[in-house]
Formats: structure tokens, C-alpha cells, sequence
């Protein structure tokens, strides 16, 4: 619980009483801290920073995205910012720094150490989104040639220092990478074995310039705690961690659900209003100009709709179960091919497969709202008409969400993006249509 007011908070600043904020500090987490931040002006929060344990605004920043974790360290002094990006680990820091401008960014360097800045600089240098720009460079790493004791022995001294201590590296005297050490299998060896002898080669790694989420799925689909990253010459140039990967998988996720829903994660956070919605116009009106056809088809059989007037009942159950059909079979395929599970080379068995599996949920959800409809208008070729324009739209719905979503990745389109609108559209135009087809076939069985 907070013991710690906004008001109180204020009191200890302009009094800069650093003992009790110091004695306060680990009393609250990190998460209460970001609250009482919020409550205060930016000469407040520049007192706080100077004034507030560096390792304990190291965790508050760990509560933050890095931009918004940038916009705090912003209001600090290049010497407070670089004492606090010190305590981070190199890849935090520098995704950090890179959400400063460009002169911050400088100022904060030249606070740092040499060594702590140069390294920093050289992640930086990374293109975003790739390998480089996610690894740490803090891992352990030993020679070939050393005996179990000795290794252990060597681990004691520098293991402190590293972000990743389940791995042992094994590099030539080049640091060349030649294979990877579990630290329990070298707990377990027998004192005068030699490292060589223990690794396992080659290592599972991936290069500087491999994309960010190519090595996440790496590291997950290989059940791996970290995944060096190589160079060219297969030079060890850091590590990804396993926190590290899934933040990316959780972001991918995302940015795959809100363009699926005909946005972007990353334009809707640099946009205006305005161009937000001049981003998502087009997807809209491609969505109605398909819901429009599927008007078209209503108004064919409007004089259907007017002697049968409970068809009407039903038409929103049928649009939003198949709706979400489709959807659910997008959001499955769009993951697959972002994972590699899906790929297009066998794309016959993966519609195939979700084929079988709709036909399942629709004869069963047919059956049901069949029966539903023939007890509410207490005649049994109603229940017939409705349940099979159902079981017709769930299935048109899964075909919908797993083709679509492919064939645009073999069109070179972002299949999350065209997913959602355009599958939605086509199962309520089929949907519709052999609903209302059918009920216009049996009619005269309706009322």
C-alpha cells in the first residue's frame, strides 16, 4: 500500500531531504512511484530524479516504455539522466537514448563513462527492428581449451557483470563463435574436462542484421533462455534475452491485431487525429463498398423480408457468428505465417485443416440456431432456412480468413491489414445470399 502522498513527496523536494527519500524509496514499487511522477510539475520531477537512488529510478524506468521512460529522463539534467542510464543494462539504455533528440542523446553520452558510452553508441548504430538493436552485449564467454575448474574459476570473476549467466560462450581467441556451454553441464563435469569437449556446436545463433522478430520466434520456437548474434565472420557480438524476444512477440502480436481492425500501432503513435483518420479512411470504405454489394443482395429479396418478416430476427446472429469465424481463422493464419507455422508452400493443408475444423463448428452451430428458429416460428423449414445460411456463412467465413490473409502475403500485402475488412464483407455477402435464397425457395413453407 502507498505511504507516500503526492503533497508529502513535495515537501521532502523543495527541502531536498535526500536521506528520507532515500529511506522511502524501496518502500514503494516502482508502479506507485510512476503515479506519484504523474502528480508532479517538470521541476518537481528534475528535483526527484537528482535526488532519487539511481537504482531505484532504474526500476521506475522499467515500469515505462522507452519513449515515455526518454520524456521523464528528459526533465532531468544531462548528469542525473547519465548517472541513472549508467544502472540500466546496455540495451535498455539504448533503447532509451534512442527515443532522445538528437542533442539530448549527445549531452547524455558525454556524461557517461568512455567505455559505457561507446557502447552504447555502437547498439545504437543498429538499425532498428534488426538483431543488433535488441541484443546485449553483457554475456560470459570462455576458451576451448580450459579445463571445468578452471572455467568455473574464471565464471566467479566475471559472471557479476553479465546479463545472462545460463550460457556459456565458447569463442576462439578471435571470438569467433564455436559453440554454446549449459552452466549446469559445467557444474556437473568432471573437474579436468575441457570446455571443448562439453559445448554443443555449432550454437544457434542469428546475425547482426536478422530482423528482431525472426530471432524472437528463434529463441522461442528453440526453447532457448538467450540467442547469440553474430557478424559476418561469426564474431560474438552480443546476446537476445528471453524477456527481450517476448516483448517483441507481445508487440507483433498487437501491431498484428490493430491492423487487422484497419489500423497501425506505430502511425496512429506518431499522427495526428487527422491523419490517423485519413490512415484508416480507405480500409473503411473498402469495407463499405463490399458491405454495400450485401445490401444489394437484401434488397433482391425484399419482398422475402417484408411476408417473412423474423428472417430479419436472425440476420445479425448469422453475420456476427460467422464474423467471428473469420476473424478467429485470420488472426490464427496472420500469426502462423508471422511465426513460420503457416508458410505458403503448403498452403493446401493449412485450408484444408481449417476447412474440416469450420465444418465442425458450423454443423453444430446450425444445428442449434436451426433448431432455435423452427421453435420460434413453429415451422420446420424456417429452422431448415436458418440454420443452413448459417452452417453456409461459417463456413465461407473460415474459407475467407484463412485465404485471404495468404493470398495477400503472396501478393506481397501486409495480410494483417487486408484480414479483417475484407473477409468480414465477403461471408456477409454469401452469407446473406444463400440465406435469403433459400428462404425465398421455400417460402411458401414459411408462414
Amino acid at each position: 500500500m502507498q505511504t507516500l502522498s503526492a503533497s508529502t513527496l513535495r515537501d521532502l523536494l523543495e527541502s531536498r531531504d535526500r536521506a528520507e527519500l532515500t529511506r522511502l524509496a524501496p518502500t514503494l514499487h516502482a508502479s506507485e512511484w510512476v503515479d506519484l511522477i504523474h502528480q508532479l510539475d517538470d521541476d518537481e520531477v528534475a528535483s526527484l530524479l537528482d535526488l532519487m537512488p539511481d537504482e531505484v529510478a532504474v526500476e521506475i524506468l522499467a515500469e515505462l516504455d522507452p519513449e515515455s521512460a526518454a520524456d521523464l529522463l528528459a526533465k532531468g539534467t544531462p548528469a542525473s539522466t547519465a548517472a541513472i542510464i549508467a544502472e540500466m543494462e546496455p540495451d535498455d539504455a539504448a533503447d532509451v537514448v534512442a527515443e532522445m533528440d538528437g542533442d539530448r542523446a549527445a549531452e547524455v553520452l558525454s556524461e557517461l563513462p568512455t567505455d559505457e558510452a561507446s557502447t552504447l553508441r555502437e547498439l545504437l548504430a543498429y538499425p532498428e527492428g534488426t538483431a543488433g538493436a535488441l541484443m546485449t552485449p553483457e554475456f560470459v564467454a570462455i576458451a576451448p581449451l580450459l579445463r571445468a575448474d578452471q572455467a568455473i574459476e574464471a565464471l566467479r570473476a566475471i559472471a557479476a557483470d553479465a546479463e545472462v549467466t545460463n550460457y556459456v560462450y565458447v569463442l576462439d581467441r578471435h571470438d569467433h563463435l564455436l559453440g554454446v556451454l549449459s552452466l549446469r553441464n559445467l557444474v556437473l563435469a568432471q573437474p579436468h574436462e575441457q570446455v571443448r569437449n562439453l559445448m554443443i556446436e555449432p550454437a544457434v545463433s542469428v546475425t547482426t542484421d536478422t530482423a528482431e522478430d525472426v530471432a524472437a520466434n528463434l529463441l522461442r520456437d528453440r526453447n532457448l533462455l538467450a540467442l547469440p548474434v553474430v557478424d559476418a565472420e561469426n564474431r560474438l557480438q552480443g546476446v537476445i534475452t528471453h524477456d527481450d524476444a517476448t516483448e517483441v512477440l507481445e508487440d507483433e502480436l498487437t501491431e498484428d491485431y490493430l491492423k487487422m481492425a484497419g489500423t497501425d500501432a506505430d502511425e496512429m503513435a506518431r499522427r495526428n487525429p487527422m491523419q490517423i483518420a485519413r490512415l484508416r479512411m480507405p480500409w473503411l470504405m473498402g469495407t463499405m463498398v463490399l458491405e454495400l454489394i450485401a445490401g444489394l443482395v437484401i434488397h433482391n429479396f425484399d419482398e422475402v423480408l417484408q411476408r417473412v418478416i423474423l428472417l430479419a430476427s436472425f440476420m445479425p446472429v448469422i453475420s456476427a457468428i460467422s464474423g467471428n469465424v473469420g476473424l478467429q481463422a485470420a488472426a490464427i493464419v496472420v500469426r502462423g505465417l508471422d511465426t513460420g507455422h503457416v508458410t505458403l508452400a503448403d498452403w493446401r493443408r493449412h485450408i484444408s485443416k481449417e476447412l474440416r475444423t469450420t465444418i465442425i463448428m458450423a454443423v453444430g452451430c446450425g444445428l442449434v440456431l436451426g433448431t432455435i428458429g423452427a421453435v420460434w416460428s413453429r415451422h420446420l423449414p424456417f429452422g431448415l432456412v436458418i440454420g443452413s445460411a448459417l452452417t453456409a456463412s461459417m463456413m465461407t467465413a473460415g474459407l475467407m480468413g484463412t485465404l485471404i490473409p495468404m493470398l495477400s502475403k503472396r501478393l506481397g500485402f501486409d495480410p494483417a491489414t487486408t484480414a479483417g475488412p475484407f473477409e468480414t464483407a465477403f461471408q456477409d455477402i454469401i452469407g446473406f445470399g444463400v440465406f435469403l435464397w433459400l428462404a425465398s425457395l421455400l417460402e411458401g413453407f414459411l408462414t
